[in-house]
């Protein structure tokens, strides 16, 4: 049997960031994991760091569109038929949190929750050699019509009640930005603050090395149970064997909710299946991410290929790809560069949605001897450094850097 001061169960960008600063604070370190670390939902997803994301998914709007959400397999978010049943306890939250109070109180908490994301991503990337991934010039979302230009300008004005610094440029001016896109309506709006990341794999790869270099130990095997003893939290693995901790710490994404429930907290979360699409090339024709606001995919350029990535599919977790969310982005991608051709490869992953769009940041209702860091949703590539502050502070009864009590297991 193992022990140890933290084991984190997760090895995506969230557990890792975790583990390095628990390392960095002196603790000891394991971290659990049945897959390589770093290779799942925090390699295939856009690379922004996104503080302009404050909106929740949830909102006023979304509720005039259920309809299309059910039947409309090209609509930017989807549900699987088949699933629906089973997601109705989620969605009947999902409905309720998209009313206009509780979209307005969970924008501002992931407001104050983004905030300072690309200083503390530089100041993390500075320590694991990292700064050469990531680029400062800005991200856009794209409208390819007037109409869907003036529906953006609502949007915009919208973030900016939160403080988002965004400018709106028409054809001429974003044309300057991205030649390759040679729009002749519409438009986009620009976000100045935005960075990303040429190989969000990579940086991970990074966290990884850091940590072990530091001397995090990896287990890669699945954990099946966790429960409390009086030496600790103890975790048993797939083989039967055992490590226990004085804290752990649950980062194990939209895989995270059947261990919760085992310590007692039964948290709404779902799975989000996110799909990419890659076209390698020696230039990737975008100088930044620009996100087509109607279809709801990014364009992501990356070290040696072009990705494209997005749209949200509820439906669970399994491994089988849904053909026509592909298909989705391969035409959204088309439709901007006609001469791409078929890709080079294909992807699917599964991102922790939460009702709210909040994530769950918080010691568990027992104690801080187990701690939550998951339902991130889109943005837990860009909150993964904050997270990681918080977790240290409930780990060590200090400060947070933010109020985080709307990020509180309790509030449901």
């Amino acid at each position: 049997m193992l022990k140890t001061d933290v084991v984190i169960l997760g090895g995506g960008v969230i557990g890792l960031s975790i583990a390095l600063k628990m390392l960095n604070a002196g603790r000891e370190v394991i971290l659990l994991d049945p897959e390589e670390p770093g290779t799942g939902t925090s390699y295939g997803n856009a690379g922004t760091i996104a503080e302009y994301a404050v909106l929740p998914i949830g909102s006023p709007e979304i509720i005039k569109k259920i309809p299309s959400l059910l039947f409309n397999k090209n609509s930017p978010i989807s549900i699987k038929r088949s699933e629906i049943l089973s997601l109705a306890p989620w969605l009947i939250r999902f409905l309720y949190q998209s009313m206009p109070k509780q979209a307005a109180k969970n924008a501002q908490a992931i407001t104050d929750l983004l905030a300072n994301s690309r200083l503390r991503w530089e100041e993390l990337a500075d320590q694991i050699n990292g700064k050469s991934l990531l680029n400062r010039n800005g991200n856009i979302y794209l409208y390819k019509t007037d109409s869907s230009y003036e529906s953006g300008l609502k949007d915009i004005n919208n973030r900016k009640k939160y403080g988002l610094n965004a400018e709106m440029l028409n054809p001429s001016e974003l044309n300057k930005l991205e030649p390759n896109l040679n729009f002749s309506e519409g438009g986009a709006s620009y976000f100045p603050d935005g960075s990303y990341m040429s190989d969000p794999g990579k940086m991970t790869k990074l966290l990884l090395d850091a940590s072990v270099k530091k001397g995090c130990q990896v287990i890669k095997k699945a954990a099946n149970g966790i429960e409390r003893t009086s030496e600790g939290v103890k975790v048993t693995l797939a083989d039967k064997s055992e490590v226990i901790s004085k804290h752990l710490v649950i980062a194990a994404g939209a895989y995270s909710k059947k261990f919760a429930k085992q310590v007692g907290d039964n948290i709404p979360l779902d799975a989000e299946r996110g799909y990419h699409v890659e076209y390698d090339m020696k230039d990737p024709l975008l100088n930044r991410p620009c996100c087509s606001a109607e279809s709801g995919f990014y364009m992501s350029p990356m070290t040696g290929r072009l990705r494209v990535v997005g749209t949200v599919e509820l439906g669970g977790l399994s491994p089988e790809i849904s053909r026509h969310r592909v298909n989705h982005l391969e035409k959204g991608a088309l439709s901007f560069f006609p001469d791409l051709g078929k890709p080079s490869r294909e992807w699917l992953g599964f991102r922790p949605s939460i009702p709210d769009s909040k994530p769950v940041i918080s010691q568990s209702s027992k104690g801080n001897d187990i701690i939550y860091a998951f339902g991130h949703g889109h943005i837990g590539l860009t909150l993964a450094p904050v997270t990681a502050e918080i977790v240290e502070s409930i780990i060590t009864k200090s400060k947070p850097p933010i109020p985080i009590s709307e990020f509180s297991v309790k509030r449901f």
